[in-house]
């Protein structure tokens, strides 16, 4: 998921979004302790999206900040 299709999302599409990764890391996590992880990259790809949608709500947060 790139950057523009995180700043489509609506903030209750991008919280559910990011539980949903977080929930996915947690898994790969798991699955890569007990070396059942077959492509490491998954980690890094999940860990940078997460990234993004925090971004992306720290962002919208700073913005009500200025507007209030």
């Amino acid at each position: 998921m790139n950057i523009s299709e995180v700043r489509q999302l609506d903030d209750d599409e991008l919280n559910e979004t990011l539980s949903e990764q977080q929930r996915a890391m947690m898994n790969l996590r798991f699955r890569a302790a007990t070396l059942q992880l077959t492509d490491s990259s998954e980690l890094k790809k999940t860990r940078r999206d997460i990234a993004r949608m925090k971004t992306v709500m720290t962002e919208r947060e700073f913005a009500r900040r200025l507007q209030a």
